[in-house]
């Protein structure tokens, strides 16, 4: 199902899905294709976002596209100085 579907069969709520295609531009994941799951009310939608196994998310169907950021951070040291 496209992501323009979802939206007109779950219009202005949150909703768990499988995402079964998605492209990448950059930092930025475009999800295509997904799988809905189950419709998650508004206060639990935290919870159940945090609670997601593996290409499975929460989303919110007001938004015209389904876009998900990558944020990839470089490992970082912290040298000490030798106290004597």
């Amino acid at each position: 199902m496209k992501w323009l579907e979802m939206r007109q069969l779950f219009p202005n709520r949150f909703v768990l899905f499988s995402v079964l295609e998605y492209h990448q531009e950059g930092t930025r994941r475009f999800i295509d294709e997904v799988e809905p799951i189950r419709v998650v009310a508004d206060e639990d939608a935290r919870m159940e976002f945090n609670q997601a196994g593996p290409g499975k998310l929460v989303y919110h169907t007001s938004s015209k596209v389904c876009v998900i950021r990558i944020c990839r951070r470089k490992y970082s040291r912290v040298r000490r100085k030798k106290t004597k």
